[in-house]
C-alpha cells in the first residue's frame, strides 16, 4: 500500500499550522552544534508527521531529521524535514518550510514542500508533473549563465576547510547576475522548479533536506544530480546540483574546475 498525494498534502499543511501557531511562543531552542539548532516546533511537527505515517503505514521506514532512521520495510521509505530553515524560523524570518517525500524501492514517488508563512505548497508525483498550489510549474527557460540568478548555502562547520563552498560562490558570482542565500535548502530547490532561480547547489546536506525537492525539480523539467556527478542523493551526506537543462552543464563545468583547482575530492572534509 502506498500513500496518495492528497494524504501527504493534507498532513503537511496540518503540520504547517502547528509550526505557525508555535512560532510566537516559547520555542525552547537547543543547540545541536554551532549554528545548528532545534526548537520545540521541529520536534512537534516531526512527531505529528511520524504519527500520521505510522497510523496509515506502520511497516514503512522513516528517515527524519530529529529522530533519525527508523528502518522497517526496506521497500518503503519516508524522508521528513519538519522545519527546513530552523534558524530563520527561530528568528522570525518567513523563509522556512516543511518537507515530506516517499520512495518505493529507492525511487522517489511523491514529494511535498509547504511554506507556511506564504501558504505555498509545492508537490509532485512521479510521472505526473510538478505543481505549486495546484498550478503546473516548470523550470525557467534561461539559456545563458550570465542571465541567471543562482542560489546556494554554506555549512558553518566547513568554513575553514577546502569544502567551504566559498571559492565556488566567488567564481560563479563572476559568471551570473547574482547569487542568493536564503537559509532553506529545501525552498532553494523548489525555487528552481518553479523558475524563480535558474540553479542551486550546496554541499553536505542530508537526504531529508533534498528528497522532496529532487522529485519536484525533475518533474518540472529540471536536472538534479550529485554536485560532481558521483554521489547518492538519498543516503549519507549530499552534495547537490539542481538547475534547468541549459544552465546545469554550465554550472557543472565551473564547479568541476574549482574542485580540480583546489585539489580536493567530493568527500574530503
Amino acid at each position: 500500500m502506498q500513500p496518495t498525494i492528497e494524504q501527504v498534502l493534507g498532513w503537511t499543511k496540518e503540520a504547517g499550522e502547528i509550526a505557525r501557531k508555535m512560532q510566537g511562543g516559547n520555542l525552547d531552542v537547543r543547540y545541536k552544534a554551532a549554528a545548528d539548532i532545534v526548537t520545540a516546533a521541529d520536534t512537534a511537527v516531526e512527531d505529528f508527521l511520524v504519527s500520521k505515517i505510522h497510523a496509515e503505514f506502520p511497516d514503512h521506514s522513516i528517515n527524519a531529521e530529529e529522530s533519525g532512521e527508523q528502518e522497517l520495510a526496506a521497500d518503503h521509505t519516508w524522508y521528513i524535514d519538519p522545519i527546513d530553515g530552523t534558524l530563520n524560523y527561530a528568528h522570525g524570518l518567513p523563509q522556512y518550510c516543511i518537507s515530506v517525500a516517499y520512495a518505493y524501492q529507492g525511487q522517489l514517488q511523491l514529494g511535498v514542500v509547504y511554506s507556511p508563512p506564504i501558504d505555498e505548497a509545492f508537490w509532485a508525483v512521479k510521472g505526473g508533473g510538478a505543481y505549486l498550489n495546484g498550478e503546473k510549474i516548470e523550470v525557467s527557460s534561461v539559456e545563458l549563465l550570465r542571465d541567471s540568478m543562482l542560489i546556494t548555502g554554506f555549512r558553518n562547520y566547513l568554513l575553514d576547510t577546502p569544502r567551504s563552498n566559498i571559492d565556488n560562490f566567488v567564481r560563479l558570482s563572476r559568471e551570473v547576475q547574482t547569487i542568493r542565500r536564503l537559509g532553506s535548502a529545501t525552498l532553494d530547490i523548489v525555487y528552481v522548479a518553479c523558475g524563480r532561480v535558474e540553479g542551486f547547489w550546496e554541499i553536505d546536506l542530508n537526504p531529508w533536506d533534498v528528497a522532496a525537492g529532487i522529485l519536484i525539480v525533475r518533474e518540472a523539467g529540471g536536472i538534479v544530480e550529485g554536485l560532481y556527478g558521483d554521489s547518492d542523493l538519498l543516503t549519507g551526506k549530499v552534495d547537490i546540483l539542481a538547475a534547468n537543462p541549459h544552465i546545469f552543464p554550465q554550472m557543472r563545468s565551473i564547479l568541476l574546475e574549482e574542485r580540480n583547482k583546489a585539489g580536493i575530492n567530493a568527500t574530503q572534509p
